[in-house]
């Protein structure tokens, strides 16, 4: 054993039996159990040490720790050069050492090991490269790598060394000047363009958008251009594929001359031979399209802007329909090869259907794009549909005012038998309801999705399918976007329609997540619910059916859903209906309850002002006194004691405002003008409604005596004057001489702002 130096010759080996494939430790060197490195158990271990070792110190000596290197691995097996070139790597992110002692030390090994035999070697260490170059300094770059890749791109080196170089040439590209560029790396580049195997054309043409970037408009134009133009004829289909998909992303480099006496023919001659003689580009087409549209969109002529637009529309129903366009049974069944190359198209169109609607413009949709767009959307496999309900929000949003035309569609899309599509549309579901609220036909904030009325029953079927499911992830999901709602559907449809659904959830429902957001979704109703009979209801169905529920489990969710109470309430809200309620669990016979509450007790604290709440606060005393003295559940008892410390520390509001409790007393006070707020609405709309009715009367009546409408109007002039008691005390005024009108304006106003 070498005993020159302890702290590198003993390498852990208990470790490696105990944590194999580990890359990195949490203990130092010295804590391990150790061995002689003799005794290493492979050479892999050696690698994965090292890379712990620089955690902790770069004070050593590289004789010592690699001393493996050169004699381990030119011969080792694919394992441990993988690891090798892992290890490299995140020394290299984690800047564990210096870039200058990585560049002498590591680099000759990155650079040796580059052609491995086995391809997934050889593209670990140059993964490695190409990671070093970017931290590498010009001088090294160009010594060491680009020198040496003059030689290494020759037609006479091997086909992996060509490949690595190609790779190679793209990231140097960024690395210098335009002028050394042109120099030094574009005659490599031009050379590996014209590579007699296709495997090397493919590569480097794939590098030449990185390459463009690195030299510019001018020198792209010509030079990179023309060899993009020779790589499009090209007799293999990849190469060609290759260079479609760079002339693609390198349009915004090209004028509109280049585009038109260029690009432009060539993207038309990959259109017309896609169908015919080379299927193979088909998928890239059809996922480029949208892109490529509108980067040409300036050079069209109208003949040529239609024919892209019936090119995209047979896309989209490509494989859907038979030939001659009928359904024979006789015709020959597409393999299944072709079958999933037309899914990936139709699929493709999908999510090119809100570029396309910017290259007809929105106003056109309903003429030239919906009839493409039903199709899609009533496609038979689920991936494509999938990227409809994905995109769904963009649609609406470039229609605009124009969004109640796709109104059936986002029903059918609800109501679709895969999930997955479900679980794609509701991530947006908020926005697209809230469109189709104000930008329908008869827009504006009233009307509130009644000019849909199948939508409604469309959201409930929604949820209950979610609900028989085994995605309960869905399902929460779900039931989160739902509390939107209030701000499109009234007061009294979702009081019917979705509020005591969300109660069932919380007490029949099997999985946490999907009980808590059932649970704030219901607290989120309750908030904007605008009849107090209704609210009452609710509130005495919360303590009845979970705060005194029979089962500990309903108990724990009342605890949650008070504390969704406390955030979206005011404190007053919740003091009045729920802090005895929740002090009453403190006798709760399930430990598991008591614990809950306790940790909720600061949280029912802050919703107490004094001198208002002053009894509140006397029983909430009284509670933890005998949490204190009582409980006999150590665990419990703990948990009482931490808190006590807590609401001792905390400080309660005051009913007069205090500079520290500002911005949370404005925010309360606001919340209790909006509950009272909601109430007042109420009162006055039925009042103006029955004002209305008695006037309808006495216009009816003004045909059969003259004298009883008189006797009629001077009813009303009686009461032109008279009062209505608001929420908490506040009285407010009517009067026929236009009082009404403007505070009636200021209730909606103020209403609608707050929804």
């Amino acid at each position: 054993t070498d005993h020159e130096d302890l702290s590198l010759a003993w390498i852990p080996f208990q470790f490696f039996r105990s944590h194999p494939g580990r890359h990195s430790c949490q203990a130092p060197v010295g804590a391990w159990p150790c061995l002689p490195r003799s005794e290493i158990c492979s050479p892999l271990d050696h690698y994965i040490f090292y890379t712990c070792y620089l955690t902790f110190t770069d004070k050593f000596q590289f004789k010592h720790v690699f001393s493996l290197d050169v004699e381990v691995l030119p011969v080792a097996g694919v394992e441990m050069q993988l690891t090798a070139a892992v290890s490299l790597l995140t020394i290299l992110q984690e800047e564990s050492i210096s870039i200058h002692t990585y560049s002498h030390s590591f680099l000759p090994i990155i650079l040796q090991n580059l052609e491995h035999r086995d391809a997934g070697v050889s593209n670990a260490w140059l993964e490695t490269l190409l990671a070093a170059i970017e931290a590498l300094p010009k001088e090294t770059i160009r010594h060491e790598i680009l020198n040496p890749l003059v030689s290494k791109a020759q037609l006479s080196q091997t086909l992996q060394s060509r490949l690595v170089s190609c790779k190679i040439l793209g990231k140097l590209a960024n690395k210098f000047e335009a002028h050394i560029v042109k120099r030094e790396i574009l005659p490599l580049v031009k050379s590996l363009c014209q590579d007699v195997e296709y495997e090397v054309r493919s590569c480097m043409c794939r590098q030449l958008e990185l390459i463009s970037q690195g030299i510019g408009t001018e020198l792209t134009k010509n030079v990179v251009l023309p060899e993009l133009v020779e790589l499009a004829r090209d007799e293999s289909s990849s190469v060609r594929l290759a260079a479609f998909e760079t002339l693609v992303n390198l349009l915004e480099m090209f004028d509109a001359d280049d585009r038109s006496q260029t690009v432009l023919p060539l993207v038309k001659s990959f259109c017309e031979k896609s169908f015919k003689a080379d299927e193979s580009i088909l998928v890239s087409l059809s996922y480029h399209l949208g892109k490529l549209c509108n980067g040409l969109y300036g050079i069209f002529t109208p003949e040529q802007h239609l024919r892209f637009l019936e090119f995209y529309k047979k896309l989209c129903t490509l494989g859907l329909e038979q030939e001659n366009g009928h359904n024979d049974n006789q015709v020959q069944l597409q393999t299944l090869e072709q079958e999933k190359k037309y899914i990936s198209v139709r699929k493709n169109c999908a999510y090119n259907l809100p570029a396309m609607m910017v290259f007809v413009d929105p106003k056109n949709f309903n003429l030239e794009l919906y009839s493409t767009f039903f199709c899609l959307c009533h496609d038979p496999e689920v991936p494509v549909r999938h990227t409809v309900a994905i995109g769904f929000y963009e649609v609406a949003k470039l229609l605009n005012t124009d969004v109640y035309v796709i109104h059936k569609e986002l029903v059918a899309l609800l109501q679709d038998e895969s999930l997955e599509v479900l679980d794609a549309l509701i991530g947006h579901l908020p926005e697209i309801l809230e469109l189709l609220s104000t930008g329908g036909e008869g827009g504006g904030s009233d009307s509130k999705l009644l000019n849909f009325p199948e939508l409604i029953p469309a959201l409930t079927r929604a949820e209950q399918r979610a609900a028989t499911s085994l995605k309960w992830r869905t399902h929460e999901k779900l039931l989160q976007k739902y509390a939107c709602l209030p701000h499109v559907i009234s007061s009294d449809q979702i009081y019917y329609r979705f509020l005591h659904r969300m109660l069932t959830i919380i007490m029949t429902n099997n999985v946490l997540p999907v009980q808590k957001a059932a649970a704030r979704t219901l607290c989120v109703y309750l908030r904007y619910n605008r009849k107090q009979e209704q609210r009452h209801e609710v509130i005495q169905k919360l303590i009845e059916q979970l705060g005194q529920g029979k089962s500990y489990w309903n108990r724990l969710r009342f605890l949650d859903t008070c504390e969704f109470i406390i955030e979206l309430f005011s404190k007053s809200f919740f003091c009045e209906y729920f802090f005895l309620p929740v002090l009453e669990l403190t006798h709760d016979p399930v430990a598991n309850v008591r614990m809950k509450l306790c940790y909720l007790l600061p949280k029912v604290k802050s919703t107490l002002k004094v001198p208002t709440n002053k009894h509140l606060m006397q029983q909430l005393e009284m509670c933890v006194r005998k949490l204190l003295c009582e409980e006999k559940d150590k665990d419990v008892l703990s948990i009482v004691k931490k808190m006590v410390l807590e609401l001792d520390r905390m400080e309660t509001s005051l009913d007069a405002f205090q500079k520290r409790f500002y911005e949370n007393d404005l925010l309360d006070q606001q919340k209790e003008r909006e509950e009272h707020l909601l109430f007042e609405l109420v009162c006055l709309l039925s009042y103006i409604i029955c004002k209305e009715v008695k006037k309808s009367k006495l216009v009816r009546s003004q045909s059969f005596s003259s004298q009883a409408l008189h006797s009629k109007y001077s009813n009303i002039d009686k009461c032109a004057s008279f009062t209505i008691p608001a929420t908490g005390g506040a009285v407010a005024s009517l009067s026929s001489s236009g009082c009404t009108s403007s505070f009636l304006s200021s209730c909606f106003a103020g209403s609608f702002m707050v929804l």
